[in-house]
């Protein structure tokens, strides 16, 4: 529940660093306050070792697991609600099912799996069909964070064929680590022509420290203690946390269509991922 309310203040947090700072600059910052974070930490447990990892992996993993996802995730809040874009980046699951038919054989969606994709699919098409419907700009926004949502979803399939076993939170710490100095130049080239407001820096810095670099932490921690099965159950809870942040602190408004897609979204990625089937249960 710790993790889920964290994670999901984090696009609340982003949606306050928009106000005086550029995406990139609110990406580039989130991802080096979490490797200050996650770089001591991994050491102190003696996780910086990460057998059978090379350079490119590293690079890649950075690029579509963190640096893109987060610049993409920060532009797109610029024309959408800190409510939506935590919504539509719960569609992960629904596109680790679809990469999975052609990357993890292992991993294809059939019987309530498939409909599990459908589903979500439909709650992410009524999302884009209706609550989007105002602007090309809001389009754009959506398609942008749902674009975090494929990238997220590739960088996990990497992980899992590539580096299978590797120490979770090792791994945070040199794919942050990495990501920060890739994004540094784009950072620079954006950074703000004056200093921000006190608020939107104590956003950003929460975002960096606690909904990136203590939540991976305790994401790992978790995945070592409780098991995978019942860890990404936060998955399910960080976009309804998301929405009542946003309702309650951002006067965001939350529509029919909203409820619906959400519901469409995490109850298809739910089945999608493979929680639904009689084999799942049975391993929990």
């Amino acid at each position: 529940m710790a993790l889920g309310a964290i994670w999901g203040a984090s696009f609340l947090f982003i949606e306050i660093g928009l106000r005086d700072m550029s995406p990139l600059v609110v990406a580039w910052a989130r991802i080096a306050l979490a490797a200050l974070v996650l770089v001591p930490f991994a050491w102190a447990k003696g996780q910086l070792r990460i057998p059978g990892a090379s350079a490119p992996l590293i690079v890649l993993l950075a690029t579509v697991q963190v640096g893109a996802p987060f610049a993409l995730i920060a532009r797109g809040q610029e024309d959408i609600t800190s409510s939506l874009s935590g919504i539509l980046v719960a569609s992960t699951p629904l596109f680790t099912a679809l990469l999975a038919i052609r990357l993890d054989p292992a991993e294809r969606s059939e019987g309530v799996r498939l409909w599990g994709v459908i589903a979500g699919l439909a709650g992410v098409g009524l999302l884009l069909g209706v609550d989007l419907s105002g602007t090309s700009a809001e389009a754009i926004g959506g398609g942008l964070v749902l674009l975090a949502s494929l990238g997220y979803a590739t960088g996990g399939l990497v992980t899992k064929l590539k580096l299978p076993g590797a120490p979770g939170t090792g791994l945070a710490a040199w794919v942050t680590g990495t990501a920060t100095l890739l994004l540094l130049p784009f950072a620079i080239a954006d950074a703000p022509s004056e200093v921000p407001g006190l608020g939107p820096i104590v956003a950003v810095l929460a975002l960096g420290i606690v909904g990136t670099g203590l939540a991976f932490a305790i994401f790992f921690g978790l995945m070592t203690t409780l098991g995978p099965s019942r860890t990404f159950i936060v998955t399910y809870l960080s976009p309804g946390f998301a929405v009542v942040y946003g309702a309650l602190l951002l006067d965001e408004a939350i529509s029919v269509a909203t409820l619906v897609g959400l519901a469409l979204i995490l109850g298809g990625s739910y089945l999608a991922a493979g929680y639904g089937s009689r084999s799942e249960s049975a391993t929990r």
